[in-house]
């Protein structure tokens, strides 16, 4: 295993949606601090868009995390694949709305209205966070319009954002785009960023000291043109090759290599 070779008690580059495995880069910071603008100012719409890749996912979960330690109502889901009354039923279950096994669309909007209203009597915030929305179906998003248009008044603390590749959100419908509120979007990382990154993911694992050479992390940055899943992808891999080839250093041969060898299996 790599992790011995390196000194390192767990995998930095976890390519997984976790919380726990967050870089908090500038580009991250920014676009939390605009969501949380957001939702403080009781805006209606706000949309998160970035290249595939570049973390809207995660900042997702780690917004959605800090709102629901705020006291909000706060649901969470992707839109791929999923179909109208699901869309529903994700939307109230997250609310804390006490569902029936089966539900037609027309009751689950009327549960979901209720509990927007009950939010409203109550001072509550709503907050609902829908992930891959270039991709979703055009039924689902006749009900993300119908959520937005939700009773205007400044009583009702609905948010709702939207995050999908930048090409992507650009398409949806004219009569949504005229109603966001925000635009925020994530930026690549500058080779800089992206050393840092690696440095605080190594020592989060456990490395005192460092691993990627200079040389690795201007090719490492190239590669992946500073979006974080594939640097993060590509610096998984590049450890497993350097322990399996003893080294003590990382440096842009053995990025070139796995790069390669990744490329040739796709």
């Amino acid at each position: 295993m790599y992790q011995e070779h390196w000194g390192i008690a767990d995998s930095p580059f976890a390519g997984v949606v976790d919380p726990k495995f967050f870089y908090q880069s500038p580009t991250h910071d920014e676009a939390l601090a605009r969501l949380h603008f957001l939702v403080e100012q009781q805006r209606r719409l706000g949309v998160l868009v970035g290249p595939s890749g570049s973390g809207k996912s995660l900042l997702l979960e780690v917004f959605c995390e800090q709102m629901r330690r705020k006291g909000f109502e706060t649901a969470t889901l992707s839109l791929l694949g999923v179909e109208p009354a699901e869309l529903l039923w994700r939307l109230a279950s997250d609310w804390r709305v006490a569902l029936q096994p089966t539900r037609s669309l027309t009751a689950l909007w009327r549960s979901v209205d209720d509990r927007l209203s009950e939010c409203r009597y109550q001072r509550l915030g709503a907050v609902a966070l829908l992930d891959d929305v270039d991709q979703a179906e055009p039924d689902v998003m006749r009900q993300v319009m119908r959520l937005v248009r939700f009773d205007p008044s400044p009583d009702v603390r609905l948010t709702v954002v939207l995050a999908g590749r930048n090409e992507g959100v650009a398409r949806l419908d004219s009569w949504l785009l005229d109603r966001v509120d925000l635009r925020i979007e994530l930026e690549p990382w500058d080779s800089a960023e992206l050393k840092k990154y690696l440095a605080t993911s190594l020592a989060k694992a456990g490395r005192k000291s460092p691993v990627f050479a200079e040389s690795g992390v201007a090719r490492l940055h190239e590669l992946s043109h500073g979006i974080p899943r594939r640097a993060a992808q590509l610096a998984d891999l590049a450890l497993v090759a350097g322990a399996g080839q003893e080294l003590k250093r990382i440096d842009a041969d053995v990025v070139e290599e796995v790069f390669q060898e990744l490329s040739a299996g796709r």
